[in-house]
């Protein structure tokens, strides 16, 4: 990475090393350290509120599992379901059959709201089995998925996807896999503001630890779905049908999102 005539020049491989077929990526160990970080920070919340650590573990993998299925299944239809409703097995297996011969995919597709979906629906399945509260639940596992997605993002950084559109201020980034075009680096953005929502909604929850019930949920939907709202204005469309409408794919599935978390802030306690 460096700087010529005051724009940024962005040239990393995104594959670290390879051994066969075999790549780890960055983006990779982004996701990696995204579940990790937030693990550390929901122990100590559990452990604040005398909940145990075997809990933790057991939510740790209905998240995981939601997280991905949700993000890839989201993908999947919603941007590219014409290529997907015909090969619907390459929704679920990192790989597909071109003449005869397999072809090593990965998961290359995945979409944040598809894996917001797949969070809240992890959530319910899991306060059903253990009879937890979903709503305790989501008012703390949401401040830690803020913090989750900013790493994400950096991970879309070095792999040179989810690009901005040309610009000509001083930070734009050059993203060379992509053209020789300077860009707003969107996912910069994004991350910046995701960690911004991260230590609002922590210094929230320092000082009033047993808040409204959905009340910090809320919170995130709002600030986290408004700023997605706002920052798809600097990105380029993922696919080229969302160039003939108004508001694009991430900017529509933001508003119900956006809906549901004023609904949370501004409804009356149950017991009022």
């Amino acid at each position: 990475m460096h700087a010529i005539l005051n724009v940024i020049h962005w040239n990393i491989d995104p594959i670290i090393f390879e051994i066969g077929s075999f790549g780890l990526r960055y983006y990779a160990l982004c996701f990696l350290a995204a579940f990790v970080v937030s693990y550390v920070l929901m122990l100590k919340i559990f452990k604040r509120e005398g909940k145990t650590q075997e809990l933790l573990d057991q939510l740790s993998i209905y998240i995981f599992l939601g997280t991905l299925i949700g993000a890839r299944l989201g993908h999947c239809l919603f941007y590219e379901f014409d290529y997907y409703s015909k090969h619907p097995l390459e929704m679920i297996l990192p790989f597909r059959m071109i003449d005869g011969s397999f072809e090593l995919t990965g998961f290359q597709g995945l979409a944040s709201h598809g894996g917001a979906i797949g969070i809240l629906i992890a959530l319910w399945l899991f306060s059903r089995k253990t009879k937890t509260d979903f709503m305790w639940i989501a008012d703390r596992l949401i401040i830690v998925v803020s913090l989750a997605g900013a790493f994400v993002r950096l991970g879309n950084f070095f792999n040179s996807e989810i690009i901005g559109l040309p610009t000509t201020l001083p930070w734009g980034v050059v993203f060379e896999r992509i053209d020789m075009v300077a860009r707003h680096p969107a996912q910069l953005y994004e991350a910046l503001a995701y960690i911004v929502i991260f230590l609002i909604l922590w210094t929230m929850y320092q000082k009033n630890a047993k808040p409204k019930p959905g009340y910090l949920f809320g919170i995130f939907l709002v600030l986290l779905f408004g700023a997605r709202f706002v920052l798809e204005f600097y990105k380029e469309n993922q696919e080229a049908f969302e160039d003939t409408m108004k508001f694009n794919m991430g900017q529509l599935l933001s508003i119900p999102f956006m809906i549901v978390g004023l609904y949370l802030i501004f409804r009356k306690p149950k017991n009022n």
